[in-house]
């Protein structure tokens, strides 16, 4: 590994270990076997330096376990599928519990600083995109559109659900409740305006 790719891992490391706002430089770069000036070459600084740590980290495990259901479950109905998946999302959580706890700390964190928000946003659109490339992949019968809005509903969904699974992991709705409700909007027709 190089340092930025050390650097990504030892905060990683540090974050888990402490949390957001207990992460310093100093620990990241002792973490990471590099020189502290390494944070200010690769990342610009710290906090850009958690923000993409916490990005990858989140989007290697929720990420890749979501993605891992969308392929596993590409045979059936799309709604069958959307049910599924979000059925397994507590175990999902459960898995990346500590990186999503440090995501949402580094949520409210950054929501006060408009540079390190704006690489959030940048992030979260990241995010998205790789969601409609997951689905186009299983798939590839959905035009643009269709995978765009299913794409921006499942990330939705899967933000609002982890921060209701930080809170009381009981009470997440059933992946099938949540399909039975697309259901019943979608039955009602498409968008009038």
């Amino acid at each position: 590994m190089g340092n930025r790719e050390d650097l990504l891992a030892g905060a990683r490391q540090v974050i888990l270990e402490r949390g957001v706002a207990k992460a310093t430089a100093r620990d990241i770069a002792a973490a990471a076997g590099v020189s502290l000036a390494a944070i200010g070459y690769h990342f610009g600084s710290k906090d850009e330096l958690v923000s993409a740590a916490l990005t990858e980290s989140l989007g290697s495990g929720i990420g890749d376990a979501m993605e891992a259901v969308v392929d596993e479950t590409a045979s059936l109905p799309l709604i069958d599928g959307f049910a599924t998946l979000f059925d397994r999302m507590p175990e999902i959580f459960a898995a990346n519990r500590e990186a999503l706890f440090a995501s949402l700390e580094n949520s409210v964190r950054v929501s006060r600083d408009r540079g390190a928000s704006q690489a959030l946003a940048d992030a979260t659109e990241q995010a998205h995109l790789g969601i409609v490339e997951v689905l186009r992949a299983a798939r590839p019968d959905l035009d643009a559109a269709d995978l765009d809005a299913i794409a921006k509903l499942e990330f939705v969904l899967v933000q609002s659900l982890g921060l209701l699974w930080i809170i009381s992991p009981d009470s997440l709705p059933t992946g099938d409740e949540l399909a039975r409700a697309v259901a019943a909007i979608a039955a009602d027709g498409p968008p009038t305006a």
